[in-house]
This record gives structure tokens, sequence and C-alpha cells, in this order.
């Protein structure tokens, strides 16, 4: 098994960046304020939530050993990156338009 280089030592810190962002757009923007949640609210959540599964499958997928000579895993983590960061700007927008 080879050690990571390249592309899976910058999409794995590119994809904790981005969930840390995530953690801390979803603390700024209130999430644990006591007044009862709206549609928009669980909307933003649950974009958020879906971004940060979408942000810890790259992870996964672009560690994931493969045998030598085997297809690389770089495609679909980049696609797994693609959607989580999409998601969590998605979410980021819903909360942000009133």
């Amino acid at each position: 098994m080879r050690a990571p280089t390249g592309s899976v030592v910058g999409l794995c810190s590119a994809s904790a960046t981005m969930s840390a962002m995530g953690m801390a757009f979803l603390g700024y923007w209130g999430v644990h304020e006591p007044t009862p949640w709206s549609a928009r609210d669980i909307m933003v959540v649950c974009l958020a939530f879906l971004s940060f599964i979408a942000l810890g499958a790259t992870i996964w997928i672009a560690t994931t050993p493969i045998a030598d000579g085997a297809v690389e895993r770089i495609a679909p983590a980049r696609r797994s990156f693609a959607a989580g960061l999409v998601l969590m700007w998605a979410a980021i927008i819903v909360a942000i338009a009133k």
C-alpha cells in the first residue's frame, strides 16, 4: 500500500477545513438559540448535515486502501468534496436569504 501523496492530502485537508468552517457557521448562525425553528431553519441544518456527510465521505473515499494497479479513488473523492462544498454554500445562502 502506498503512502498518501498529492491529491489525497489536499482533498483531506480541504475537506477537514470546510467541515470546520461549516461548524463555525452553524455556531455563529444560531442553531443553539431557544426560539422555535422555522422550516427555513430546518432546511439550513439539513443541508449543512448533508454537507458534513459528503465531506466526511471525501476523506474516507480518498484514503481507502487500493491494491497495486487498481483504479485510483481520487475522482470519486473529488465529486464527494464538490457535493459537500455545494451543499454547504446552499445552506449558507438559504440562511442569509430572507
